[in-house]
């Protein structure tokens, strides 16, 4: 009879794979033994594993050089990532090693890229694509890179009167780019992106206001929707939208010659998700030529802003069980050692699932449970997963060990859960180890960040 957690895990998944393996009945993530990390640093241990970045950004290049390739597409593909995904040095330094481009989204972000540049890493000739709302500290700090000599800053207008703050007290030229504010998915609770510029406005924005500015040149139309990059007949026609409204501007204005369409390129959740990557770009790809060859208008350069998928399948987070609780007749609650609400956030926040297994024990009998966060907030648990209503673990025995590891979770979760600052109910934020591989190719680690001290969080809170 099949009854073990390592039956189970095979029956539901292609499993093993080129990510994950199972030896000795433990788990290895990357051909990494995670015991061993677990037995050098403990848990909680929130890790992240820097060649998946190089891996996946490799992954984009190639897929959609392929696509161009495809169909005599005459311009280029050019990667940009988003920072706002992980701000943390480690990530940034590991994309620039790739010759990646830059997204930002506020002023911080751009003394990010002043210290990046101090230190060599950043390329003055780099493309830097400055969205969000800009207030006047962040429009400073482009006007400051501009005159840095920053030679490929491109401002994305978000609304009618961001270029006039740009404008003002500011003698360099300069490139700018325009969001479209899209229509957003008929289930959403509002019909249009707060963020852009209307589809109709864009047209006479351009030939009222750039057109007849000798300081400024449009290069960019930008165009993203909330829900990513789907197969669905919205993310086309949105998309079609764009690309036309690009070929209408691009009639008025010679200078324009770069279509940005944002990111959402998925992250893996389960281990079971299809995304059809290749098909998607080769289809977007395909769809810009056909709609820029009726319109007799060159193709732009692409640009994606991909930062979930650069950097959410690079983290994992490492909990220990430290007890069993049976609450009724039916309900196992296992106690992990930390918090959901503050390791994870998003799983709280969104109801966000990530690919879920046990670490060790995987010859054993398997039982299904709930997982509860050390707060006493009734929000703080886990019990399902992307493709089940259910979680199940190795069965809990007396006096033995049992560790559990979230990955795919390498985005944004440390940021909205405050790195460093006050943790809910003061649960202290985990250590942090990176791993790398040398040039044996051979794995190490890297203690990047300390377990969180609570005198660190007295001396915040005032004590």
């Amino acid at each position: 009879m099949k009854n073990k957690y390592i039956d189970l895990i095979e029956q539901s998944f292609e499993f093993q794979n080129d990510e994950f393996t199972v030896k000795d009945n433990e788990l290895y993530w990357f051909d990494i033994p995670l015991m061993d990390v677990i037995k050098q640093y403990g848990t909680p241990l929130r890790i992240a594993y820097l060649p998946k970045i190089a891996m996946n950004i490799q992954k984009a290049r190639r897929m959609f050089n392929v696509a161009m390739a495809k169909v005599d597409y005459a311009a280029d593909y050019n990667y940009c990532y988003c920072t706002k995904s992980s701000h943390f040095s480690f990530v940034i330094e590991e994309v620039l090693k790739q010759g990646v481009h830059i997204e930002t989204s506020s002023a911080f972000d751009i003394n990010i890229m002043e210290v990046l540049h101090a230190q060599g890493l950043l390329k003055n000739d780099t493309f830097i694509i400055c969205n969000g709302f800009k207030r006047p500290q962040y429009i400073e700090n482009i006007q400051n890179l501009i005159s840095q000599d920053f030679t490929n800053v491109i401002p994305i207008l978000d609304n009618k009167f961001e270029l006039d703050l740009l404008l003002k007290d500011f003698d360099k030229n300069f490139k700018v780019g325009i969001r479209i504010a899209s229509e957003e998915e008929p289930k959403f609770d509002f019909y249009t992106s707060r963020l852009g510029v209307r589809y109709k406005d864009i047209i006479p924005y351009y030939k009222n206001h750039i057109a007849t500015n000798s300081q400024v040149e449009l290069k960019m139309l930008h165009f993203f929707i909330n829900t990513g990059i789907k197969d669905t007949a919205y993310y086309w026609n949105e998309l079609n939208k764009a690309v036309n409204l690009y070929c209408e501007l691009k009639k008025v204005c010679p200078t324009l010659d770069s279509l940005n369409i944002g990111g959402g390129f998925p992250v893996q959740t389960h281990l079971d998700m299809a995304f059809e990557y290749e098909y998607m770009a080769e289809e977007i790809v395909a769809q810009i030529k056909n709609i820029c060859t009726t319109h007799s208008v060159p193709e732009p350069h692409i640009f994606t802003e991909f930062g979930s998928y650069t950097v959410g399948e690079s983290g994992a987070m490492l909990y220990s069980i430290v007890n069993q609780k049976k609450q009724n007749d039916r309900e196992l609650w296992n106690m992990i050692d930390s918090s959901f609400m503050t390791t994870l956030p998003d799983t709280w926040a969104i109801n966000q699932r990530y690919v879920f297994l046990a670490i060790n024990n995987w010859d054993s009998e398997y039982e299904r449970v709930n997982l509860g966060g050390l707060t006493c907030d009734s929000e703080d648990y886990y019990n399902a997963e992307v493709h089940s209503n259910a979680i199940f673990l190795p069965k809990m025995e007396i006096d033995r060990e049992q560790y559990i590891g979230f990955f795919h979770c390498g985005a944004y979760q440390e940021s909205l859960s405050g790195f460093g600052g006050i943790q809910h109910c003061l649960i202290p934020a985990p250590k942090l180890v990176l791993i790398d591989r040398d040039e044996d190719n051979e794995w190490y680690t890297k203690l990047f960040a300390k377990e969180q001290s609570y005198k660190s969080m007295l001396k915040i809170l005032g004590y």
